[in-house]
């Protein structure tokens, strides 16, 4: 598998050195979905992260009446990562998420994540941050979303 110079764009990837991206690319497993394919599966047992090379994929979350929302869309020129959570604690994922067209990613398993970032910790680091920035990009949004419905409850209680 060869994908060092698409690796290499991902912001926090492009500080990792060149022989140590190249090992992590050889750990990196390539897959392919189709459009409305489930890539990840809210309620699932997880240990993969997958970074998105090609496509676009909605993040579907369930709310307790069952109904499904999209609440955010990500595509290949935001160099997103999904997964990172599962892959660091190995618990069930928080959301789906589904292919909105044809879609190529790279994914890895937290066996060997874990092995990569103890061979190489500086660029163990690169990646760790790259993750945390993803879950701080978040759960921003999440905050924001809580104020809104949180505003939209005030209202309703008032205008009763």
């Amino acid at each position: 598998m060869d994908h060092f110079k698409e690796l290499k764009v991902f912001p926090l990837l492009k500080d990792i050195k060149d022989e140590e991206l190249k090992e992590l690319d050889l750990l990196l497993k390539e897959n392919k979905f189709n459009k409305g394919d489930n890539i990840i599966t809210e309620g699932d047992e997880g240990n993969v992260m997958y970074v998105l090379i090609k496509g676009s994929v909605d993040i579907i979350k369930t709310t307790i009446y069952g109904d499904k929302f999209v609440c955010a869309t990500l595509d290949d020129s935001m160099h997103p990562i999904f997964g990172e959570m599962a892959l660091l604690d190995n618990d069930k994922r928080s959301a789906t998420v589904t292919a909105k067209t044809e879609c190529n990613t790279l994914s890895i398993d937290t066996k060997s994540f874990n092995e990569y970032i103890d061979k190489y910790p500086r660029a163990g680091v690169s990646l760790l941050k790259l993750m945390n920035l993803n879950l701080i990009r978040n759960i921003r949004v999440e905050n924001e979303n809580l104020k809104l419905v949180y505003q939209a409850l005030i209202e309703e209680i008032e205008s009763n």
